[in-house]
């Protein structure tokens, strides 16, 4: 039982430790939260055109070379 109650106090410590340093990060604002999220969607499109683009120029290269 007294196993059981240290590892209760263990979490219990550890919760609090979290709970205070998550108190000293600076958490953004909803705006600069909004762009952040916007910028990496933008970059996710772009990157997926341009995986994309490349892909279709393989294929088509492969296409040619196996005819």
């Amino acid at each position: 039982m007294n196993r059981i109650r240290a590892r209760v106090a263990r979490v219990r410590e550890f919760v609090g430790e979290v709970y205070a340093e998550l108190k000293k990060c600076a958490w953004p604002t909803r705006s600069e939260l909004l762009e952040s999220t916007l910028v990496v969607i933008v970059s996710m499109v772009l990157m997926a055109a341009y995986v994309g683009a490349c892909d279709a120029v393989l294929l088509g290269l492969l296409r040619v070379i196996l005819r």
